[in-house]
């Protein structure tokens, strides 16, 4: 079981060491210019993702003062919408509800990034659709190939397949990863988090005394 533990540590080890620094910082730049053009972000996910895609909303939102939402937040509209007018066009119409515009973005948690012909995670391809078609930003962190998030997003981080039996542990793991490195970047992060500046304050006091 130990050695269990250790190679599943050391595959986090290896997958973290390949992301591409560089588009990490393209996703940087393009939520900071989001921010500074008065746009709002909208995260999307399912599954695990899903439940990444409220915790994101809080810290881009507390962290970084950037306008987000998650539609799966809203557990009201979102199953009305499913139940009414379907699975596929689910988060589509709630970013239409939104008035979803040009100075937005759209950012995609997944770990096959959606796929049109194999049918999969069709609405995240529809919501990808409609960004596009508005001419919002899209920007996704996803796993496997990126599929069709890598195809149209601006920037997109994909985590790197280092097991073939463990690419939705370490998609999911890995993307918590890169959100909170995300929020701490300077180009994003506004105000202090709070254990932080406690530590920080502990330390100057102690340095007074």
């Amino acid at each position: 079981m130990s050695n269990f533990s250790e190679k599943f540590l050391k595959e986090s080890i290896e997958a973290t060491r390949q992301l591409d620094v560089e588009a990490i910082e393209k996703v940087a730049q393009g939520l900071s210019t989001i921010r500074s053009q008065g746009g709002r972000l909208f995260i999307l996910g399912v599954g695990g993702s899903a439940g990444h895609a409220s915790h994101a909303v809080n810290d881009f939102r507390k962290i970084c003062g950037l306008e987000s939402y998650a539609p799966t937040d809203n557990v009201s509209e979102l199953t009305a919408r499913i139940n009414d007018e379907g699975w596929e066009s689910c988060f589509a119409e709630w970013l239409k509800g939104s008035k979803l515009s040009p100075k937005d973005g759209v950012l995609i948690f997944s770990v096959g990034g959606g796929n049109r012909e194999k049918n999969i995670s069709m609405n995240l391809v529809r919501a990808l659709e409609l960004a596009k078609h508005v001419g919002s930003k899209i920007y996704g962190i996803v796993g496997k190939d990126g599929g069709y998030t890598k195809q149209v997003a601006n920037a997109c981080i994909i985590i790197p397949i280092i097991s073939s039996d463990h690419i939705t542990h370490h998609t999911e793991g890995l993307c918590a990863v890169v959100w909170h490195l995300l929020v701490a970047h300077p180009l994003l992060k506004s105000v202090p988090t709070k254990w932080e500046s406690v530590d920080r304050s502990m330390k100057e006091k102690s340095l007074d005394s």
